[in-house]
């Protein structure tokens, strides 16, 4: 925890009275944004005191660049006075603004006047990311002499401890040098970094020393090495993935527990309650007899209406068993299948290793990695079903920017574009804001980018635009000219409670859980979907969601 994160929990310890104030920092040191975004408003709106509204805005400023808002960032950020105790966070913060516009120049500018704040404070973690800020600025003004020196500041700190710090500021280095071609003195500091991340627990920081050492051997024409290096870094991303996995079912047992001992005490409550009426019996023996034939009427009244309750939760019991049985029947055939291609893949990458095929190699590798990008996306829609299905999915409707977001998921799926030479639009007017749940929105888009890519051919195209057809409705229009579907499957695709839908093409693995989560997550979002499409010509996905009334 640094200088920074210790004295906010100090100043929300010593205002007990401002709720919101203290969640927000609360939300804000678990770097849960949304959260932090919600409450500091919150506290904004209740007329707080000035110390207490930078601090706020400071908040709002951080949480919106972590979100990628960076023009909304900024603007919290000149709310901050600069008698605020804080200021050179500010001054750094916007230095990170305008380092993620590439505008180095001006970063520079405000890294430096933060830099002499931050060493006054002795934090030994903010001064190794000060330096490390400023000498990347550097290397891209390709002032070499200068983003040596503070990289090498950077890598002096804490020379006799083995920490994810040191070990970024030897990758930091290393790419500094092969920058500059003096790819020996790079390997160096490669090879570093790959030893020491050896000795610590961060599996991402694992996967990227290794790949960097897998690209340094490509380059050397040592392709075995690389190769080596290259399954390395996958095993890492995998044992990452496991973790997070590990993680969220660690988090939903804990909270089953804390439900099941809940239940236990409201049991108790009830037993030691009878318990008194029992003792208590003789003193009202006088009415019993009156009280026994009113009960008696009143549990006969109970006895049929839980009789009816009970009827209805076994046929929805039963319905939903049938949905289960249903989905871990088809779920199951499709993770097999994925399972025996893999299996098969490995075979031949196995032999192909033997004869030295580096062109069947990559293919396969990247079959390979296709295989498994389409199990973990079957497994993720399986997750987000299932927390649905329970009522576990938090929703937050907010006002969001549509054309930031598409260009967010254009980015995330930009390696399987490329893939199959796909040319991506993103025509999304700029000027649309939309009231909906930012997680859920995403999660829709994800899934039909992801089929538009699955079923569009070689050299195809694919086009996000917006048409406003009602004045409190904006229209997202998904467009591709891939194999299209027939008005069959289109029914079958929108037909209420239709968990599963057959795929024409039997090449590639599905279940079509994708598009019901989709639709449930529309319907919940206050929008609709609709589908058009021709077979050989390509398909529209149309979603409709409520506009932010402050538009126009």
């Amino acid at each position: 925890m640094n200088y920074f994160e210790i004295a906010i929990q100090e100043k929300a310890n010593s205002l007990k009275s401002e709720i919101n104030f203290k969640k927000a920092q609360d939300f804000y040191l678990k770097k849960e944004w949304d959260s932090t975004l919600v409450y500091s408003m919150k506290q904004l709106n209740s007329n707080a005191d000035i110390e207490i509204r930078q601090y706020c805005h400071y908040f709002r400023g951080y949480s919106l660049m972590m979100k990628g808002l960076y023009k909304q960032s900024r603007i919290e950020f000149s709310l901050i006075n600069k008698s605020f105790q804080y200021y050179y966070l500010v001054d750094n913060n916007i230095g990170i603004l305008f380092y993620f516009e590439k505008n180095f120049k001006k970063a520079i500018i405000y890294f430096l006047k933060a830099e002499k704040e931050i060493l006054d404070h002795k934090d030994e973690s903010e001064i190794a990311d000060i330096y490390t800020s400023i000498g990347i600025c550097y290397l891209h003004l390709n002032q070499y002499a200068k983003a040596e020196s503070y990289l090498k500041k950077d890598a002096l700190l804490n020379p006799k401890q083995v920490t994810k710090s040191v070990i970024r500021s030897n990758i930091n280095i290393a790419n500094f040098y092969y920058e500059q071609y003096k790819d020996q003195k790079a390997i160096y500091y490669f090879e570093k970094a790959y030893n020491l991340s050896k000795n610590i627990k961060d599996f991402k920081l694992k996967e990227n020393t290794a790949y960097n050492l897998a690209v340094v051997e490509e380059n050397r024409n040592n392709n075995k090495k690389a190769l080596d290096y290259r399954k390395e870094a996958e095993d890492w991303k995998d044992s990452l993935n496991n973790q997070n996995k590990i993680w969220a079912v660690a988090d939903f047992e804990k909270k089953f527990a804390v439900a099941q001992k809940q239940k236990q005490i409201k049991v108790l409550e009830v037993e030691n309650r009878l318990k008194n009426t029992q003792r208590n019996g003789f003193f009202f023996a006088a009415i019993g007899l009156l009280l026994i034939l009113t009960g008696g009427v009143y549990l006969y009244g109970q006895k049929v209406k839980n009789a009816k309750t009970i009827l209805l939760q076994k046929n929805k019991l039963d319905e939903l068993n049938a949905t289960k049985d249903q989905l871990f029947s088809i779920v199951s055939h499709d993770l097999r299948s994925s399972v025996n291609a893999l299996k098969t893949s490995n075979a031949k990458l196995s032999a192909t290793l033997e004869t030295k095929n580096y062109d069947e190699l990559h293919h396969l590798i990247i079959q390979n990695s296709t295989i498994a990008n389409g199990a973990y996306s079957l497994l993720d829609n399986l997750l987000h079903w299932a927390m649905l299905q329970t009522k576990q999915l938090y929703f937050h409707k907010e006002s969001i920017h549509l054309y930031s977001i598409v260009q967010q998921i254009e980015y995330n799926y930009k390696p399987l574009l490329l893939d199959k030479a796909i040319t991506f639009e993103n025509s999304v007017s700029k000027n649309i804001f939309i009231f909906v749940d930012l997680d859920s929105l995403k999660i829709v888009l994800r899934n039909l980018l992801d089929n538009a890519i699955k079923f569009s051919n070689e050299n195809g195209k694919i086009s996000f635009y917006t048409q406003e057809t009602n004045p409190d409705f904006c229209d997202l229009i998904i467009e591709d000219n891939g194999i299209g579907m027939s008005e069959n499957t289109i029914k079958e695709l929108l037909q209420e409670g239709e968990l599963l839908a057959k795929k024409s093409n039997s090449e590639i693995i599905g279940t079509g859980l994708g598009l019901q989560l989709c639709k449930q997550m529309i319907k919940k979002n206050s929008g609709t979907l609709v589908i058009e499409s021709e077979q050989n010509k390509g398909t529209k996905m149309i979603l409709s969601f409520p506009k932010t009334k402050t538009n126009g």
